[in-house]
């Protein structure tokens, strides 16, 4: 058996108990596993201080010194071990509260013991809660290097006697087992590129470093190979989708497209989706599949961009599909592309899972004729029974909502693959778009279409509310609609939102209907328990200027665009993340009017949740937004909102090396444009790697 992928189990200091703690709480399943848990600092183990010399700047300490006698107190949740440790200078004391009855039959009181950990004051007197205790002859004879690794460890594992040194101890036995058997997975050239440092040699520098600087380029190592692969991953696909997957050959920019280029666009199209729908027109132009991801901040004009793309795939005689994931966000681009529409010979239907029996049977068999030609919907248009004549292009709006197999599904509606553009209005960064949609070519809108105003955003305490509904008042004597959104519909249980008093829409509408009353004003109601009827009723209300104030929750996030509603009311924007906010304020300055976003809050505030305030304060640009999200949240909970899961990274983190990924990514360029098929020798490591790397693993930007 291949060391490497021997089971945890067999590692001399593991055992059936350990091994499964491991596999549940680290998934450590194998050697290499274990050997891919990193640690994520090191400490100079080689320096003593005395009790005299504490202090509580002190990030940690070590000390020798004597165990006093154990003492166990409390009951229960309050059941604690506390014991002095002592040298020659004084004493502190130490103190558990997990783990109790394992420390009090491992440790040895009167013994010489090694102790590392951090000094705290209690009542005056330093103390250090769970430190790491070894045996000072123990120590002594495990002892490589002054440099010690410190790893990432969880109470349970703790409790059990594993705790960073003991995991240190079991890294040491692990790379005993497999010396000699962990193969290179980088070319000699990039190898001598990275300074010399093997695989091998990477994972000893990183456990058992003999300096500092060795360490360093054992993690400079590490961290390149993970970006590379995942980099050249992506890439390959790529090139073998171009290579493999024809695509139909969109040649004619004709009628339709002319027509309505030229007598019913409504305004001029900016610099930004000029230059996009040239990227599209040479894309469905090449003879190979397009699969385009168009990002650009909502309202900068991505459905007519859209448009356009499916005007030109109406000229070559073929149809469209654009998919949208709520049934409002169909509904907007159906009465979009109408209202675009109206006067040309274009046949646009909407099909979702609200449209009624008989006008579903009369819409299927219309597209399955070839009489319609624009099909908008929700995923109701992935059932078998939506049949096209000749699907040629598909639109996914917010594609990250949907599922692989949904997307799959109707992909698989056409004998040759349809061209594929998916846009989204959620701002990527730069580095979870390389990592994420690396196998796309990008797009991006980067401009406002002519006449929108920036929007303008305050920050007003909840002490200014009679301020802000004085200036909602004026607004609405202008003539002016607002939204006020709610974090929650009903009044929240404290115990579950941690003792926090959050505003709730049911509490909030009764009292701005009271300072906005009857007849003067009119103020309606929107949350996604109403039933379908009900919204849509309400929503066509706002629509038509009947109700002045729309007092919602975040169900009109996405999808409602109303170019007279000019104020966006935030209430408890503090417990909404950056790209919800900025998802929010994006539903208002979409008409010729100056609009603004007013952020309700609090008066405390942590410290993200002040920097999320300040950043929409400061700017409306989404990528800026996005990647100030992004440093916030980190990379797995900002995926929660653009795609289910990210490529496991064992070492290399998205945001602090965001240099080293692109440096990754133009190396496995030139690699590919050297030997595509990485047939070349000297390249069989780096083909072997990719093929193990790329089992099982989904592309996440792909339609199929």
């Amino acid at each position: 058996m291949d060391p490497l992928v021997t089971p945890i189990e067999y590692l001399k200091g593991v055992g059936p108990q350990r091994a499964e703690l491991l596999r549940s709480e680290l998934n450590v399943h194998t050697y290499i596993d274990l050997l891919q848990h990193f640690p994520f600092r090191y400490v100079d183990r080689s320096k003593f201080h005395r009790v005299a010399e504490l202090h509580e700047e002190m990030p940690q300490a070590q000390l020798r010194g004597v165990l006093g006698p154990l003492r166990t107190m409390g009951e229960k949740q309050g059941r604690r071990l506390t014991a002095t440790f002592s040298d020659p200078s004084g004493s502190v004391e130490l103190v558990w509260f997990k783990g109790v009855r394992w420390l009090h039959t491992s440790l040895k009181p009167g013994q010489e013991y090694i102790l590392f950990g951090k000094p705290n004051v209690f009542k005056g007197r330093f103390n250090f809660p769970h430190p790491e205790l070894e045996l000072a002859a123990t120590w002594e004879k495990g002892l490589e290097a002054a440099l010690q690794p410190v790893y990432r460890t969880t109470e349970k594992l703790t409790a059990k006697g594993l705790g960073s040194r003991a995991i240190w101890k079991l890294q040491k036995t692990a790379l005993e087992q497999v010396a000699g058997h962990v193969p290179e997975t980088l070319s000699s050239e990039l190898v001598e590129w990275l300074g010399g440092v093997t695989r091998d040699m990477a994972f000893r520098q990183i456990h058992a470093p003999q300096d500092q600087a060795r360490s360093d380029a054992a993690i400079h190592r590490l961290k390149f190979e993970e970006l590379f692969f995942l980099q050249l991953r992506l890439l390959k696909q790529k090139l073998l989708l171009q290579h493999q997957l024809r695509g139909n050959v969109f040649t004619s920019v004709g009628q339709h497209f002319n027509s309505f280029y030229t007598e019913h666009l409504p305004f001029e199209l900016t610099g930004a989706q000029k230059r996009v729908v040239k990227e599209i027109r040479k894309d469905m132009g090449s003879g190979h599949q397009m699969n385009r991801l168009l990002q650009g901040d909502v309202g900068s004009g991505k459905t007519l961009v859209g448009l356009l793309s499916m005007l030109i795939a109406l000229d070559n005689g073929f149809q469209s599909a654009l998919m949208a994931p709520t049934e409002i966000l169909a509904q907007q681009h159906y009465a979009t592309l109408a209202r675009f529409l109206e006067g040309l010979p274009v046949e646009v239907r909407l099909l979702t899972g609200s449209t009624k029996a008989a006008e579903r049977k009369s819409i299927l068999a219309a597209l399955k004729a070839g009489a319609i030609h624009f099909i908008v919907g929700t995923h109701a248009l992935l059932e078998d029974r939506v049949v096209f004549q000749r699907l040629g292009l598909v639109v996914i709006d917010e594609q990250h909502r949907f599922g692989v197999a949904q997307r799959a599904r109707l992909w698989a509606k056409s004998a040759v693959p349809p061209h594929v553009l998916v846009m989204t209005a959620t701002p990527i960064p730069r580095t979870l778009a390389m990592t994420l949609y690396g196998d796309l070519d990008t797009s991006v809108i980067d401009e406002l279409p002519p006449g929108r105003k920036p929007i303008r955003t305050v920050h007003r305490y909840d002490s200014s509310r009679n301020a802000v509904f004085g200036f909602m008042e004026e607004e609405i004597t202008q003539g002016r609609q607002i939204y006020v959104v709610y974090p929650l519909i009903e009044e929240a249980d404290p115990e579950k939102m941690n003792g926090q008093e959050l505003k709730d829409l049911t509490d909030g509408f009764e009292s701005i209907t009271r300072r906005f009353p009857l007849p003067k004003y009119a103020v309606s109601m929107l949350h996604g328990r109403m039933d379908q009827a009900t919204k849509d009723y309400e929503m066509a209300r706002f629509k038509k200027g009947e109700t002045n104030v729309l007092v919602a929750t975040t169900v009109i996030e996405v999808g409602v665009d109303v170019p007279n509603a000019s104020v966006m009311v935030i209430e408890n924007a503090e417990r909404f993340g950056l790209s919800q906010l900025h998802q929010l304020r994006g539903r208002v300055g979409r008409g010729g009017e100056q609009s603004f976003c007013i952020l309700m809050t609090g008066e405390k505030l942590g410290n993200d949740a002040r920097t999320r305030i300040e950043t929409m304060v400061r700017t409306n640009d989404g990528f800026e937004i996005a990647e100030t999200d992004l440093r916030l949240r980190g990379p797995g909970d900002l995926m929660g909102t653009l795609q289910s899961g990210l490529p496991e990274l064992h070492i290399a983190d998205l945001i602090a090396d965001a240099g080293l990924l692109q440096q990754a990514r133009q190396v496995a360029i030139r690699l590919l444009d050297l030997d595509p098929e990485l047939r070349d020798p000297k390249h069989a490591a780096i083909a072997t790697s990719l093929a193990e790397r790329s089992k099982g693993k989904p592309l996440w930007g792909r339609i199929s």
